[in-house]
């Protein structure tokens, strides 16, 4: 098969390059002059120059295209800008389907997102559950849901399109750390990693872009499917890689309680509106005190189960974040660890 990938020079889109290139498939990768192709070294791919808001040449790359993998999206929320996220997300999409539409495509595969998911406590949300947060404090994942409107609409007019909704993703390749803060935070704060009392749902980068091949080949035109491995609460979450690092595990005192976040998300909110950037938005506190938790059955019945437990995947993780210099001992980190070794905190194994 000939296969697009638009986002295949960021973390999600380059392991869909390898998978496909390693399955024996052709890949065609849509990416700006000025991109970076750290991600893609080593990997067989023809470049195509453009991107999604590009009509044109988006039309050039579909040419002579089988599978289009559309995995181009502003995912890091919460430093992008809400205008640039919205034309990307959602007009790129509409953009994305229109070209593979006139150029003959067979199957386009959607990178959503879970957080176009609604959240449910009992049971467990899954694909059915309708986006049902708060517009106004979680614009990712409305323009996802908005997305998926515009893949409906070209589903009902016949045109094949297969939706993946990935939760958390970490692994080897995050070069932009996407995710990968909960690795370099509990680096650096080690044992004052402050945690709350909700939970996520998260996998690894390899089985995702396993699934996102599952989808081309087997997949069911105008389903979602949700990937995703582990349900984690932030204490065990944040305790596994605390484990995984050799720090001692976050302390019980530095535990922020549900009360509080309300408060620390307007306060960020304010810092935010007088232009002062913060490691984290206002909507991923009010998350906080959430089990953002998901039911993946169906992605694991019919597009596989995942290959890599979140243990495996967590050492994988911190290994190549240590191997690219991502984990660099500072005078903070150094401060933190004879701290901590004067209070008498110890690092456990995961083993």
């Amino acid at each position: 098969m000939q296969a697009l990938v638009t986002g295949g020079t960021g973390f999600v889109g380059s392991h869909v390059v390898r998978v496909l290139a390693q399955a024996g498939h052709r890949v065609r990768v849509l990416h700006r002059a000025s991109s970076k192709l750290t991600a893609l070294a080593g990997l067989p791919y023809e470049s195509a120059l453009g991107d999604v808001t590009e009509p044109d040449a988006l039309r050039r790359a579909c040419e002579g295209c089988d599978w289009v993998f559309h995995v181009a999206a502003v995912a890091d929320y919460w430093r992008a800008n809400k205008d640039w996220m919205i034309e990307v997300n959602v007009n790129g999409t509409r953009q994305v389907l229109a070209a593979a539409q006139a150029a003959g495509v067979k199957r386009v595969i959607f990178t959503s997102s879970a957080a176009a998911v609604g959240l449910r406590d009992n049971p467990l949300a899954d694909e059915s559950v309708p986006f049902n947060l708060p517009v106004q404090h979680f614009p990712y994942g409305y323009s996802k849901v908005q997305a998926e409107a515009i893949v409906a609409e070209a589903v009902a007019k016949g045109q094949d399109v297969v939706t993946v909704n990935p939760v958390i993703v970490i692994g080897p390749g995050d070069l932009n750390l996407i995710s990968g803060t909960f690795i370099v935070q509990t680096y650096q704060y080690q044992w004052l990693t402050p945690w709350t009392s909700g939970g996520a749902a998260v996998t690894d980068v390899r089985d995702v872009a396993q699934w996102h091949l599952a989808a081309a080949e087997k997949g069911r035109t105008g389903e979602r499917y949700i990937l995703s491995t582990e349900n984690y609460g932030y204490e065990a979450w944040f305790n596994l890689i605390a484990d995984t690092i050799g720090v001692p595990r976050p302390v019980g005192w530095v535990y922020s309680p549900n009360f509080v976040l309300p408060i620390m998300a307007r306060v960020v909110d304010m810092l935010r509106s007088m232009n002062i950037q913060t490691p984290i938005d206002a909507n991923q506190i009010r998350l906080g005190a959430r089990h953002v938790f998901f039911d993946a059955s169906k992605a694991h019945r019919e597009l596989g189960l995942p290959q890599i437990t979140m243990p495996q995947s967590v050492a994988d993780t911190v290994q190549w974040y240590q191997e690219h210099g991502y984990l660099q001992d500072t005078s903070f980190t150094r401060f933190i660890r004879a701290t901590g070794k004067r209070l008498g905190l110890k690092a456990k194994s995961n083993q």
